[in-house]
Parts: structure tokens; C-alpha cells; sequence
């Protein structure tokens, strides 16, 4: 119940904002991104209040490539980011890691609504460990777990910049290694779970003021085989504030709710100086 009304409290901001919106599909291919590498350092020298020298960085790359014409719409977009930090007396640590990859294809069937097929495919580049554990233990890996779901829908797009797709006879195929066999919902001796849910995916994006840009990615999954009632949820909220062309700070929100991962909220937060190179559009 609780992830029902998060869910319902975040589709809601969704709405709200993209009231405002205008309608700006152009008829043709479009083709977009942004590299960004964020970075973040502390010293301390005889520090009194105590302290470890840190540094850390993260890239990401933020590529979308959508194609109109006619009656047709396809939509992809590609998110990949990889972070790590060095913590003194403590090593390197990862801070970021995630392979995403999203595509819709649509065909217009009313004012902004479109008969849809989307794809989703998510996973990691390398080992997650608990470092809470001595020694540490691994948690994760790449494909370990690896999530990929596709199924029909109705699409509701605006703009590039918000869309809301309905997926209700949504696929989904959840990988592990052997290693990792018996996590993430698979059954221990297999390596995927099956399952067949209702997916609901967002986005929208939107000049807050002058400089300041938000960014929300909404993604909510509810398995109709298992346990129908735990919702997943993983939401994002980004800001993005323009110092010049090539510099901004940017912080960002990312919250997971999974019960076969994990049974509390995940919530990752990241916030530093970025510096920017924007693919020259097509």
C-alpha cells in the first residue's frame, strides 16, 4: 500500500508539471547528448573536527536518438554512467554504476496518443560489494541482476521532453549468474525469473528558470503473477543549473523500490561540479 501511494504521489508531480508544456514534435529525425564528468574532493591537514581525504568522479552519458514522421514515432534513449571514489585508509569504492538502455516505438492513433511497443533493458558494468560485511561481499555483478521487459501500450507524448507510456501486458526477464542464483526474485538453481506485470514509464523534462533545468524519469512495475501488491518504483530526479557552455552543477535524486533486491528503499543521491560536452544535434 505504501508503494501505491508513492507511486500514485509521483505520477501526480508528473502531471501537474507537464500541464504547462507545449506541443513541439518536429516531423524528422532528431539526435541528442550530453557527456558529462561530475567531480568531487575534500582535504583535511591537521583538521581538528577529524576527516578523510576523498576524491571522486563520475561520468555519464545521456544519448537519445528519436525519429518522427507521419504517423510514426520511435524514441531511444541511452543512459550509462560509471562513478568511483577514494577514500583515504579505505581504497577505491564504486559510487555509480548503471547500463540503460530504452526504446518505443509508436504509431499515432489520436491527439498525442500513439499505439505503442517499448523495450527496457537495464544492468551494470562491474561488482557491487557490501562493505559493511568484513570481508567485503559481493552483491552484484554485470547481468547479476540484469532486467529486460518489452510489451504493447499506449503512448501519450507531447513533446520530446514528456511522454507517459502504459504497458499492461508487460514481459519481464530477470538474469542472474550462477553465483547470484536464488537473488533477485530467481529461484535458486536457475539463472532468469519470468513475470508478467503492468508497467507504467515517464519522463519529463522542463526549464524550471533561467539556467535551471529539472529532469524526472518515472518507471512503476507491478508483477500480476507474484505478489501483485509490491509495486516497483524507480524514480529520478534531476537538476541541472548552466554556468557556462561547457561547466554546470548538477544534483541528482534516484530512489528504487524492489522488494526482490532489497526490502528497504534504495535511495541514491549525487551532487557536484560538471563538465559538459553537448553532441552537436542532427
Amino acid at each position: 500500500m505504501k508503494n501505491f501511494i508513492c507511486a500514485l504521489f509521483i505520477l501526480y508531480s508528473f502531471v501537474t508539471f507537464s500541464q504547462e508544456e507545449k506541443d513541439t514534435i518536429p516531423q524528422t529525425w532528431k539526435v541528442s547528448g550530453k557527456l558529462t564528468f561530475l567531480l568531487n574532493q575534500s582535504a583535511f591537514s591537521n583538521w581538528i573536527s577529524g576527516g578523510s581525504n576523498t576524491i571522486a568522479g563520475n561520468i555519464g552519458l545521456d544519448y537519445n536518438f528519436n525519429y518522427n514522421k507521419k504517423r510514426w514515432r520511435w524514441d531511444n534513449k541511452l543512459i550509462t554512467s560509471y562513478g568511483l571514489s577514494h577514500i583515504e585508509d579505505q581504497g577505491n569504492r564504486k559510487t555509480d554504476d548503471r547500463l540503460e538502455f530504452n526504446s518505443i516505438l509508436g504509431l499515432r492513433v489520436g491527439n498525442h496518443w500513439f499505439s505503442s511497443f517499448f523495450t527496457n533493458f537495464i544492468t551494470q558494468y562491474s561488482t557491487g560489494y557490501d562493505y559493511k560485511q568484513e570481508p567485503k561481499v559481493a552483491i552484484s555483478d554485470f547481468m547479476s541482476p540484469g532486467y529486460w521487459s518489452f510489451g504493447p501500450g499506449m503512448l501519450w507524448k507531447k513533446s520530446d521532453n514528456e511522454r507517459l507510456n502504459i504497458a499492461p501486458a508487460t514481459a519481464r526477464f530477470t538474469f542472474v549468474s550462477r553465483e547470484f542464483s536464488g537473488e533477485y526474485g530467481v529461484e535458486e538453481g536457475e539463472l532468469y525469473a519470468f513475470s508478467l506485470g503492468f508497467n507504467l514509464s515517464a519522463y519529463y523534462k522542463f526549464k524550471l528558470m533561467e539556467n535551471i533545468q529539472m529532469e524526472q524519469i518515472l518507471a512503476i512495475y507491478s508483477d500480476y503473477l507474484n505478489n501483485p501488491q509490491n509495486i516497483d518504483i524507480d524514480y529520478q530526479l534531476n537538476f541541472f543549473v548552466k554556468v557556462n557552455k561547457y561547466i554546470s552543477t548538477n544534483l541528482g535524486l534516484h530512489m528504487i523500490i524492489d522488494n526482490d533486491a532489497s526490502s528497504r528503499i534504495q535511495f541514491r543521491q549525487i551532487f557536484g561540479l560538471g563538465f559538459n560536452y553537448i553532441f552537436p544535434k542532427k
